[in-house]
């Protein structure tokens, strides 16, 4: 989902914004002063958990002190799938500012006497609410803790594809023994992700991967076109991926450990419907996973998200309504209008009108990314168009609390467009969000602190289901 949430970022937070408190109940400013105590030392993360109606979500605030003495900061909420977001960090005595353009958000904090803390206020338009952030050491690299060698091979494994000229590194696990192994190519949500699909300091693919290769199945994970060690540049649309799970899949059929016959795509998100389209496609694979695909036209997936996030914020049913409206409309005005100059000047007007806070600038530069071909697709894209053409067993998975892809909506439509195919098995993980964690009540506990991590039953479920499917 990250293409998806960097080309929702312009409208869909501004539209967010719109949605603000009546003037009478809208929080005071917030002061700023200039604190006498002496700057603290702000390397590392800031980690801490941002209420919402219904429940809360994780923030991390990443600082890296430039030789100047001013620092670098990125924003990640990985429930959102915001990753790296720029924000402005100004530091005066023990006071802190961030301000994260790109969302019209906002933390001022004052960092506690022994370093270790950071209280304040996040806000946004409409929204405030208190705030603490806690320090976390970035973890040095060091003999102490490094990696310890799992009990499997790992190799790193270079392939071409020839469709695009690029060559694609990634890693190749294999189990111990002399084989020959089921295995899988893992893909990853949308926008260029590396092998191990890491979103923050949490890694899914890598994670499965991991879990999959000690059971006994084969896995290859590779760092997207332009990222990592992959040459290339980003895909702009959800079929040009195909290609690389293809020739994934082509690199896997020159190995005597795999087993040919039972060799199959593993696809996150996004990478799910690339799967599915490599199955309608001249040597599919064997089977396919997917996990919290899209089932509904990118239209609906863009207006769908945004009334949940509202939801979650406890925005009231006649603004989300009418915010549901502005965003309908917008994306009318797109696909209507195929004059690019044209539809990015009605948009960024529009984007300006829901959101008085916006400038000029920030509105063209949103318009123009809302109307590059790349939102165009995936506006326009259905998910479901050639799933008759899918003949081989298929894993619909998804979890409940899935902010970004609907469990029920999305299931239900790849369920429809699957009917032709006997052998299809759609579950769903109570608890479970689109990164595929678990409640956070049962995250493990890491030097006394709760780590998120790839939901145990789902993993399970993905392994057992791949092993149902070599017995045939």
């Amino acid at each position: 989902m990250l293409r998806l949430v960097h080309l929702l970022g312009a409208s869909f937070i501004c539209l967010v914004a719109a949605v603000s408190a009546p003037a009478a109940t809208r929080p005071a400013p917030v002061t700023w002063g200039v604190a006498d105590a002496p700057p603290p030392a702000l390397d590392g993360l800031w980690k801490g958990p941002l209420k919402v109606p219904g429940g809360q979500l994780e923030v991390i605030f990443r600082f890296v002190k430039l030789t100047g003495g001013e620092y670098f900061c990125t924003l990640d909420v990985p429930l959102q799938k915001v990753s790296r977001m720029n924000v402005k960090a100004d530091v005066k005595g023990d006071s802190v500012r961030l301000y994260a353009e790109e969302a019209a958000t906002r933390f001022v904090g004052r960092v506690s006497s022994d370093g270790k803390q950071m209280s304040g206020n996040w806000q946004s338009p409409g929204f405030k609410v208190p705030m603490v952030l806690t320090f976390t050491a970035v973890p040095a690299m060091n003999a102490k803790n490094v990696r310890l060698t799992p009990p499997y091979r790992e190799e790193e494994a270079t392939f071409s594809n020839l469709t695009i000229n690029a060559r694609l590194s990634g890693m190749l696990t294999i189990p111990a023994g002399p084989g020959p192994f089921p295995a899988v190519v893992l893909l990853s949500d949308a926008g260029p992700q590396d092998r191990d699909g890491t979103m923050g300091d949490f890694a899914p693919l890598g994670l499965l991967a991991d879990y999959l290769t000690r059971r006994g199945i084969a896995v290859l994970r590779f760092d997207d076109r332009g990222t990592g060690k992959s040459g290339g540049t980003p895909a702009l649309t959800t079929a040009d991926l195909v290609s690389d799970a293809q020739a994934g899949l082509n690199y896997l059929r020159t190995r005597p450990e795999i087993d040919l016959s039972h060799l199959g795509l593993v696809g996150h998100g996004e990478g799910g419907n690339v799967a599915l389209l490599a199955a309608t496609q001249p040597l599919p694979p064997a089977f396919v996973v997917a996990l919290a695909a899209y089932g509904l036209p990118g239209r609906e997936i863009v207006v769908q998200q945004q009334a949940t996030t509202l939801r979650t914020l406890g925005t009231d049913a006649a603004q989300i309504e009418a915010a549901t409206k502005r965003q309908q409309a917008m994306l009318e005005i797109i696909r209507q209008t195929s004059d690019n100059a044209q539809a990015q000047a009605i948009v960024a007007n529009m984007l300006k009108q829901s959101n008085s806070a916006i400038d000029n600038a920030t509105a063209q530069a949103n318009a123009a990314e809302m109307t590059s071909p790349t939102y165009r697709y995936f506006l326009a894209f259905n998910p479901t168009d050639k799933l008759t053409a899918v003949s081989c067993p298929v894993l619909l998975l998804n979890g409940t609390a899935d902010l970004a892809v609907n469990a029920d909506a999305n299931l239900g439509a790849l369920s429809k467009g699957l009917k032709l195919n006997k052998n299809v098995t759609v579950k769903k993980l109570p608890g479970v969000n689109h990164l595929f964690q678990p409640e956070p009540t049962k995250w493990p506990l890491l030097n006394g602190q709760p780590q998120p991590n790839f939901s145990p039953e789902a993993q399970e479920a993905i392994r057992e289901w791949i092993v149902a499917q070599t017995k045939k």
